[in-house]
């Protein structure tokens, strides 16, 4: 049987992990001058070093957060798209929720190659085309959610907030 609404423990890791995310995209800076300062044979400020390794604690709880909700994805399930969304705009969504789910292992995975292992492969597929999916796939989710709102008039909203 389908769920008509996220349960509270999806809703309470769909938002910790939406702020840590965030956080961590928003405030890299201080992660790629102690990597830098790594590569040149410097020891990093002790600020960019506690931030830095801010940075890869979040990421790695966002791994261990992701791994969560996906089991609890497998075993709960997900509600069904809204009959209003068009065929294809369904295809798409599931295509996106899937990458989300894919980036919540792949972005931790390839910081933790770069910071902890040397990595530089790693350290380009997260600081580059990795990060700019997932800015891409917040946008669109993002107005996904406010289509279902304001043009189909859909409880989309509701069922990751209060449904």
């Amino acid at each position: 049987m389908t769920p008509t609404s996220y349960s509270i423990l999806q809703k309470a890791l769909h938002w910790a992990m939406a702020l840590l995310i965030l956080f961590n995209l928003l405030f890299a800076d201080a992660m790629e001058e102690a990597v830098e300062a790594y590569e040149r044979g410097e020891v990093p400020s002790a600020e960019d070093l506690s931030s830095a390794n801010l940075h890869a604690y979040l990421g790695i709880t966002v791994l261990c957060l992701g791994l969560i909700r996906l089991a609890v994805r497998l075993i709960r399930g997900a509600p069904a798209a809204p009959e209003e969304e068009p065929p294809i705009l369904r295809l798409a969504s599931k295509v996106a929720h899937w990458a989300f789910y894919a980036l919540f292992i792949l972005l931790p995975f390839s910081g933790i190659g770069k910071y902890y292992f040397g990595n530089d492969v790693a350290g380009e597929v997260h600081g580059g085309p990795l990060k700019l999916l997932m800015w891409a796939l917040i946008v669109v989710h993002i107005a996904a959610v406010l289509v279902h709102q304001f043009y189909w008039k859909t409880s989309v909203a509701q069922r990751m907030t209060k449904g």
